[in-house]
């Protein structure tokens, strides 16, 4: 999948850095990237995070792990190399979302830690902030939004991350949120907003 096969091109250089539009902006360019197992309340959050950082006329964006399947990456399945290659394209897709001096919130499962890995290589220090949304596997199923773990143990999906598939927690992420222990959705949100108002990410 990652096989280079465009050899003969170079990088193009523009007038304006980075550091140009995030002073444009009024803040810092970041990668926020939230993994945790399907149901722990990823997108929930990243999206409540985006309505609060909006009102503060934050320029952000979500990249939300269906939603890129639909279009950037509907060539891909589930396997572990597809997984792989599923967040490989995410993680250049950040890049250039963070070089334009946005808050790119990723919701992605992204199950194992090498590739989240990769990620964080590609970007700046400072610039990947890993949220891991920690949920139990009893948690999730209970709640099951999708009917996806209801199908998954009826056999009717397979390599499914936690029943079939392995999840690989963080071994440090930046921030740490426990959706079975708190389920308000908002102040979650807000624990986010105030890691991002704290480490300065929110000034420039």
């Amino acid at each position: 999948m990652s096989e280079v096969k465009a050899t003969n091109v170079h990088w193009h250089e523009g007038q304006i850095k980075q550091e140009d539009r995030e002073r444009a902006n009024g803040h810092k360019g970041v990668c926020m990237w939230y993994t945790g197992l399907s149901g722990s309340g990823k997108s929930t959050i990243a999206v409540k995070v985006e309505e609060k950082l909006f009102e503060k006329g934050i320029k952000t964006y979500i990249l939300d792990g269906d939603n890129i399947r639909h279009g950037l990456n509907k060539n891909l399945g589930f396997s572990p190399e597809d997984r792989t290659e599923n967040i490989r394209r995410i993680g250049e897709v950040s890049k250039l979302f963070v070089d334009a001096g946005v808050m790119v919130m990723t919701a992605f499962i992204s199950p194992y830690r090498e590739d989240r890995d990769k990620v964080r290589e590609l970007l700046k220090e400072g610039e990947f902030v890993e949220v891991f949304v920690d949920a139990s596997i009893e948690t999730c199923e209970e709640r099951d939004p999708k009917g996806l773990y209801k199908k998954a143990r009826a056999g009717e999906i397979k390599e499914f991350t936690g029943i079939s598939a392995p999840y690989e927690e963080p071994s440090n992420p930046e921030l740490v949120l426990n959706t079975t222990e708190e389920t308000d959705v908002d102040k979650n949100a807000e624990k986010v907003v105030k890691f991002l108002e704290e480490k300065g990410y929110l000034s420039n």
